[in-house]
């Protein structure tokens, strides 16, 4: 696809179009603060199912970092220790808050029968790269810690998000090899910010302000990453990483409309090249968050139940 500023309706998947030409276009850093507050605003107006709220507790982060908040969601039924979910939310590691994602959470529990547990990670500017993720991997050695007294079997555990999430997800489970700490079963980067060099075919072509495009990834790494100009380390850019060797199963999507598609696939084929077993499914005429934005479209319910089918493969066999 060549560069264009709007994507012709053509391009898109067949679900998808309708839906497509209704949505606005975004500028979310025109004011970071408004688009927050816009966010959480719109979270609050949203209808809440009869399902119970997740339970939060403060995960402690080690010395000289506050302590982190999670949500812990279970599925009705909880029988014996079940697999546990550490689940990261997108938004560029510059938007979003965790309970933005607790009907998500709470789908993944109750249709792959585990407990999840969402980190409500610190956000760049004000916090950037390592904040992020060592919060994120503080929940996760917290959950393993505290594996007997969440219901977690610390045998079966994942680390699931999508877009900067999945991007931290990487990230978690490099540092989780790293530092030999909680053993994952699978990962599962969702359409995953991996790259901040803006070098990919893709990174080119997605220019329509109606999605995450280039514009908006460009400047939100220059956010998370800081006015550091040390090298950055592939735990900051997963796409760094010369050595995927030891990672855990992998299961990801991509659409083929989106921004992150070639990083995607090249962090895919890395992952082959150093034996791990990986489940990709590219989705032709699909933009970023496609399955977020338009949960409802045919295309958006296969992504996601091929997602929680992955998960409930992985954790249960």
């Amino acid at each position: 696809m060549t560069r264009v500023a709007r994507i012709p309706a053509d391009c898109f998947h067949p679900d998808l179009r309708e839906a497509v030409s209704a949505l606005p276009e975004l500028d979310i850093f025109a004011d970071l603060n408004r688009t927050r507050e816009i966010t959480r605003k719109m979270f609050a107006k949203m209808p809440r199912d009869e399902e119970p709220p997740p339970t939060v507790e403060t995960v402690p982060a080690g010395e000289g970092r506050p302590a982190v908040t999670v949500r812990i969601s279970r599925p009705p039924q909880q029988a014996g220790p079940l697999p546990g979910v550490l689940h990261i939310h997108g938004g560029g590691y510059v938007l979003g808050f965790a309970a933005m994602d607790d009907p998500f959470c709470r789908r993944i529990a109750r249709e792959a029968n585990c407990v999840v547990v969402s980190v409500d990670y610190r956000l760049a500017p004000e916090h950037p790269y390592p904040a992020g993720l060592e919060d994120c991997y503080a929940a996760l050695e917290w959950m393993a810690a505290n594996a007997a007294a969440l219901g977690i079997d610390p045998k079966r555990l994942a680390v699931t998000g999508a877009s900067a999430g999945g991007g931290l997800t990487v990230a978690t489970a490099l540092l989780a090899r790293d530092r030999k700490g909680p053993a994952l079963r699978l990962m599962a980067p969702l359409c995953p910010m991996l790259d901040n060099t803006n070098t990919t075919p893709s990174s080119y072509e997605i220019l329509d302000r109606r999605f995450w495009n280039r514009e908006f990834n460009e400047k939100a790494w220059q956010l998370y990453l800081g006015a550091d100009k040390a090298p950055v380390p592939p735990y900051a850019v997963p796409a760094k990483a010369e050595d995927l060797s030891g990672l855990p199963a992998t299961f990801t999507f991509v659409g083929g409309l989106d921004l992150f598609r070639d990083e995607t696939i090249n962090f895919v084929a890395g992952l082959a090249q150093a034996k791990v077993p990986v489940e990709f499914h590219l989705y032709p005429g699909c933009f970023h968050g496609f399955e977020n934005m338009l949960p409802d479209c045919g295309i958006s319910k296969k992504a996601l139940s091929d997602y929680i089918a992955a998960l409930r493969q992985a954790l249960h066999g």
